[in-house]
C-alpha cells in the first residue's frame, strides 16, 4: 500500500468515545475512584463491626482512605501499564494496605485515643484486604472486556519493520488487553519478514521513514510507539524518540538482547549513559533443587488427597475399552534425556481403517490427532484435563516438575530444534505438568514457536510467586474446556 493512501486510511478510522478510557488523566482518575469507594466501604464495614455505630469513634478511622491511596500512589499502582494482572497487582496492593493500617494505628496511639485502636484497625484490615482486592479485580475486568469488545486501545506505531517488529504486532493483536493498537511501521523502507501468502503474516501497512516521524504520528493520532529493531541510523532514531516525547507519546525500546531481559532487569547509570543489569537464573542451581524437593512433597500430599478420585478414574479407563489403563508415551526432559511421560489412556486401540495424522506446518503436535478414537470417559478426562492426572507419578519420580515447559515426542524435538528459534533452550529446566505457555491458551495443536516463547520466558524469569501464580492460573485453565 503506498505510503499516503496508509496515512489516509489510518486518519480515518473512527474513534469510539470507549478510547477516552486509556487516556492517563483519566485512568488513573478512575483508578483512584474505585479504590476510594473501596475504602470507604472498608472504613464503614470496620467502624460498624467494632461499635455499631459511624459516630461513635470520631473522625480519626477515616484517615485510613487518604492513607492507604498514598501508600498505593508510592508503590506505583496508579502508573499505567501493558497490562493489569490481578496476581501482579495484589502482592503489591495488600502491602500498601498493611502501611496504611500500621500508619493509622501509630497516629491513634501518638493522639492518645479513648479508645483502644487495635481491635479498630484489625477489622478495618481485614475489610479493606477483601474491599479493595475486589475492587481492583472488577475494574481489570471491565478494562479488559472493553479493550476487548470495543477496540478501546492506544493506536501505537512500531518503529522497525523486520521480523520482531511483525511479532510485536502479532502479539498485540493476539493481546488486546494489553491496550495496543497497531497502526502502521515506520522504517526505512518497507520490509516484508514473510511470505504474504503465508498464513502467519501480518498487514500492518508502512507509514514512512523515521524522518517523517512527527508527521505521521500527528496525522495517525499515535499515542504509543515501540522501538524495534531496524537499519535506521541511531542518530535518526534518537530523533523520532524526541519527537515522540515532545507529543506526549510514550515510548517503548525492545533492547537488542532481548532474550535476556527478564522482570527483574533494571537500569544503572554511569553518568548519563544507562546500564541495563541483566540477572541471571541458574537452572542447575540450588532454587532449582529446592523447587524440585518441594514439587515432589506437594505432589505426594496432593496425590494422596485425590486418590478416591484417581482410583475410579482408573476403574472407569479399565472398564471403557480395551487396553491398559495408563498410555506411557517417551518424551524429552531436562537436558534432552527420554522420559515415559504417563497419562490416563482416554482412546480405543487403532484401527487398520483409520486415517493417519498429518500434522500442521508450524503447530505442535497434541490434541486430537487424525481420526477421533476417544472413549466416553476418555472424551471427558481430555475436556477436564483429568487424564494428565498421572503425570503426578513422573514428579515424584523427578522426571517432571509441576510447572514446566510442555515435554515433546523425541522426532518432533530434533524437527523443531531446526526450524523454531530458540527452541532448545527450553529444555534448560524438567518439563512441567504445567506451564506458562499452557495457561496462555497454547495447548493442542497451537504454534510450537509461540510455545517456546513463552516457556523460555518462564525459565528467564522464575521464581516461586510465578509458580504459584501458574498453579492458579492452571486451575482456571482446567474450568475451561481443553478439547471439544
Amino acid at each position: 500500500m503506498a505510503t499516503a493512501d496508509a496515512l489516509r486510511e489510518v486518519q480515518s478510522r473512527p474513534r469510539s468515545l470507549t478510547d477516552r478510557l486509556r487516556v492517563d488523566p483519566l485512568h488513573t482518575v478512575v483508578t483512584i475512584s474505585v479504590d476510594v469507594i473501596a475504602a470507604t466501604i472498608a472504613v464503614i464495614e470496620g467502624v460498624l463491626w467494632r461499635t455499631g455505630s459511624l459516630t461513635e469513634l470520631g473522625w480519626l478511622p477515616w484517615l485510613f482512605i487518604p492513607l492507604v491511596i498514598a501508600f498505593l500512589g508510592a508503590g506505583g499502582m496508579y502508573r499505567r501499564s501493558l497490562r493489569k494482572n490481578f496476581l501482579d497487582e495484589i502482592g503489591p496492593v495488600e502491602t500498601a494496605i498493611a502501611f496504611a493500617t500500621l500508619a493509622l494505628l501509630s497516629i491513634m496511639i501518638v493522639v492518645d485515643t479513648e479508645y483502644r485502636p487495635g481491635g479498630l484497625m484489625v477489622r478495618i484490615w481485614i475489610c479493606a484486604a477483601v474491599s479493595i482486592a475486589i475492587g481492583r479485580l472488577i475494574r481489570v475486568i471491565i478494562q479488559r472486556r472493553i479493550r476487548a469488545k470495543y477496540n478501546s486501545a492506544a493506536p501505537t506505531l512500531v518503529v522497525g519493520g523486520g521480523p520482531i517488529g511483525h511479532q510485536l504486532v502479532a502479539r498485540m493483536r493476539q493481546f488486546p488487553e494489553y491496550g495496543l493498537n497497531p497502526i502502521g511501521l515506520v522504517d526505512v523502507t518497507p520490509v516484508a519478514p514473510v511470505d504474504p501468502t503465508a498464513p502467519d503474516f501480518i498487514d500492518v501497512p508502512y507509514l514512512g521513514t523515521p524522518s517523517q516521524f512527527e508527521m505521521i504520528a500527528k496525522t495517525t493520532g499515535a499515542e504509543e510507539v515501540i522501538v524495534a529493531f531496524s537499519s535506521v541510523q541511531h542518530e535518526e532514531l534518537v530523533a523520532a524518540v524526541r519527537s515522540a516525547h515532545k507529543l506526549g507519546i510514550r515510548v517503548w525500546v525492545v533492547p537488542r538482547l532481548f532474550d535476556t531481559v527478564g522482570l527483574k532487569t533494571r537500569v544503572e547509570h554511569i553518568g548519563g549513559l544507562p546500564l541495563m543489569v541483566l540477572p541471571h537464573v541458574d537452572p542447575k542451581g540450588w532454587q532449582f533443587l529446592l523447587k524440585g524437593l518441594t514439587d515432589r512433597v506437594l505432589t505426594s500430599i496432593g496425590l494422596l488427597l485425590i486418590s478416591p478420585i484417581f482410583l475410579l478414574l482408573m476403574l472407569l479407563v479399565r472398564l471403557s475399552s480395551p487396553g491398559p489403563i495408563f498410555f506411557a508415551q517417551e518424551r524429552i526432559g531436562r537436558d534432552g534425556i527420554p522420559f515415559d511421560c504417563l497419562k490416563f489412556r482416554s482412546m480405543r486401540p487403532p484401527r487398520a481403517s483409520d486415517a493417519e495424522f498429518v500434522r500442521v506446518e508450524g503447530a505442535a503436535p497434541g490434541g486430537v490427532e487424525g481420526v477421533d478414537r476417544r472413549t466416553k470417559i476418555g472424551k471427558i478426562m481430555r475436556q477436564t484435563s483429568l487424564d494428565e492426572l498421572p503425570q503426578l507419578l513422573n514428579v515424584i519420580r523427578g522426571d517432571m516438575s509441576l510447572v514446566g515447559p510442555r515435554p515433546e515426542r523425541p522426532e518432533y524435538v530434533d524437527l523443531f530444534a531446526m526450524q523454531i528459534r530458540r527452541y532448545g533452550e527450553r529444555h534448560r529446566v524438567k518439563a512441567g505438568v504445567t506451564g506458562w505457555a499452557q495457561v496462555h491458551g497454547l495447548r493442542g495443536q497451537t504454534s510450537i514457536a509461540d510455545r517456546a516463547e513463552w516457556d523460555n520466558y518462564y525459565i528467564e524469569n522464575w521464581s516461586i510467586w510465578l509458580d504459584i501464580k501458574i498453579l492458579f492460573l492452571t486451575v482456571l485453565a482446567v474450568l475451561k474446556r481443553a478439547e471439544d
